[in-house]
């Protein structure tokens, strides 16, 4: 096993300094890999909006719709939303999800919520 990464090696410094081509590969991997620092940077140092800031975003597009602040509970953790409270009908939940996934930052959104319960039958 030593020896094969002994080959390898040896491989890999002739193909990057050999003298006719050798600048021209090194220049080449460098930009290569800089390029992919460049992608992981970007994706690491992506901003998350702040969790506070994000969930008075989504409760005001919910409260724009006419839903009762005391009625619905907004939270937010790295991006997601967690919805709880109660609504007013099933339909009323599928689309006050929608709406708290339309807004800029979030990436997922989890209801909690609930729809009142119907009359009783017997």
């Amino acid at each position: 096993m030593r020896r094969l990464r002994l080959i390898a090696l040896g491989a890999a410094l002739a193909y990057f300094f050999d003298p006719a081509n050798g600048p021209e590969r090194r220049k080449a991997a460098l930009k290569k890999l800089a390029k992919t620092a460049d992608g992981v940077r970007a994706k690491v140092k992506a901003p998350m909006p702040e969790d506070d800031v994000l969930a008075r975003k989504v409760e005001a597009e919910l409260l724009a719709s006419g839903v009762s602040k005391e009625r619905i509970d907004v939270n937010a953790e790295s991006g997601k939303i967690v919805l709880s409270g109660e609504a007013e009908s099933p339909e009323m939940i599928d689309e006050l999800v929608a709406k708290a996934k339309n807004v800029d930052g979030v990436e997922e959104v989890e209801s909690l919520l609930q729809a009142p319960a119907g009359p009783a039958t017997e």
